[in-house]
């Protein structure tokens, strides 16, 4: 049954409004160009518990397309597309409208249309207060712009027959250190029509056979082995703590454990860096509030040494867009403190000034060598510009060593203009390799078993 009823005019009454929103299963809002209609977001609030859960359908030209992360975006030149989404809504299950309406309500019921008014008087007010002089956008220090701004140099295939002879050939020590996201776990790119609830990451954890060889590798006394990452020290724990002489480096390494220390109770210990966090957090969380605020799907990620606001669940434009003003707007109103800002992909980062994973990297090496007199092999792995400074650090150790037979790999995950001398085509490789060097032919054969005989022949060649 269709019935069908053409509105003259441009607004309906509230109480018609509200009829028809409780009465329909599915919303289609398919405008060929529009800025911010209030009727989806109307919608969505009618729709909250204990109502039953209904479904948007939303034109990629409309301004609510990216504000409502749980709507369904179409072209409305694409008849086939609208069919399909419409048959998709129509068809969906329970759990799905229910789980796309918890993207959306809490983000709805938070910011009436009075709360977006008053918002962008106060922008305006407050724009007309600013100078003329900006910061750069993020887009222009992305981590692309500035390593293309670095010196290109050819990188090689890292060779796995020579890195398996340097590891068994070692007779001091070694030391292995790994980036997390992106590199032991392979990181996920932020698509435009796909918005996940975790953060960047494939389920937070390494494979069972990655793990496996962690625990081989981790061991042997011979081996040290950090994993040094951006994320909190809580979602490192989650990740990989529970694997016995690992070590743990958190927060870019102004966090960490050791791999003496309990699996069961890890001990952290910090690096200072002379930042006043709690006079940085007083400038910093209005500003940033106010941009969580205005953009749905971000959340702040609060750290010992850093602050940090995630747009990875967003639209990514509208993300994107968000990101430079939040960078703006922080870079002036902490141009006073010690702090610095990193923008990654779906992450604006506010972290010491002088803080970086190089200095983690350096004092392992440093711990290393001062308790077995010298690192005869040394393998650090990462995939993005925040990892450039442990290559550096790496590079340094070894130009000092006075070791004849020493060996340092550094390998960046994807070919690209980068400090590091090899690298691998993605994170898979990456675990790839520790189960080559832990040397256990029980993970071996699995891992030929898993991945094709072709591949792994060719890999393990």
């Amino acid at each position: 049954v269709i019935d069908y009823e053409e509105q003259v005019g441009s607004v309906l009454p509230i109480d018609q409004r509200l009829a028809i929103w409780t009465s329909s299963n599915v919303m289609m809002h398919a405008p060929i160009r529009e800025g911010l209609n209030l009727s989806p977001l109307e919608y969505v609030f009618t729709r909250k518990e204990p109502a039953e859960p209904g479904v948007v359908i939303a034109s990629e030209f409309s301004a609510v397309s990216s504000v409502l992360n749980g709507a369904l975006r179409v072209n409305p030149y694409d008849i086939q597309m609208c069919v399909t989404s419409i048959d998709c809504a129509l068809s969906m299950s329970f759990n799905e409208r229910d789980a796309r309406r918890a993207r959306d309500i809490d983000f709805v019921s938070t910011c009436p249309s009075g709360l977006w008014t008053r918002n962008v008087l106060r922008d305006l007010n407050d724009a007309t207060l600013e100078s003329t002089s900006k910061m750069d956008a993020v887009g222009d220090n992305s981590p692309d712009s500035i390593l293309a701004r670095e010196a290109e140099q050819e990188l090689e295939h890292l060779d796995l027959r020579a890195l398996e002879y340097a590891y068994a050939t070692a007779k001091k020590s070694r030391v292995i250190i790994i980036d997390f996201n992106g590199t032991l776990v392979v990181k996920e790119p932020a698509g435009k029509y796909l918005k996940r609830e975790i953060l960047g990451t494939s389920g937070f954890k390494p494979s069972h056979m990655t793990t496996l060889a962690l625990q081989r590798l981790c061991s042997d006394p011979k081996n040290t082995i950090y994993v040094v990452s951006g994320d909190s020290q809580e979602n490192l724990e989650v990740a990989v703590g529970n694997v016995p002489g690992l070590g743990l480096a958190a927060s870019n390494g102004t966090c960490f454990s050791d791999p003496e220390g309990q699996v069961e109770q890890r001990a952290w210990q910090y690096l200072d860096f002379g930042v006043d966090w709690n006079a940085v957090k007083k400038v910093a969380m209005p500003i940033i509030s106010k941009f969580t605020a205005r953009t749905n799907g971000s959340f702040v990620k609060l750290s010992h040494s850093s602050i940090g606001w995630s747009y990875y669940s967003c639209d990514p434009e509208w993300g994107s867009l968000q990101a430079s003003h939040l960078v703006t707007e922080l870079g002036e109103a902490l141009h006073s403190h010690d702090v610095r800002f990193v923008a990654l992909k779906g992450i604006v980062e506010v972290v010491p000034r002088k803080g970086h994973k190089g200095h983690i990297v350096k004092k392992i090496l440093e711990d290393a060598r001062a308790r077995n007199g010298d690192v005869d092999f040394v393998l650090c792995m990462g995939d993005d510009i925040s990892d450039e400074k442990m290559f550096t650090s790496v590079i340094n150790f070894s130009a000092g060593s006075e070791g004849e037979n020493s060996y340092a790999f550094n390998v960046a995950v994807g070919k690209k203009p980068t400090n590091a001398s090899f690298y691998v085509d993605d994170a898979s490789d990456v675990g790839d390799i520790l189960v080559l060097l832990s040397g256990d032919k029980r993970l071996l054969q699995r891992q030929t078993s898993s991945d094709g005989s072709a591949a792994s022949e060719d890999f393990f060649a």
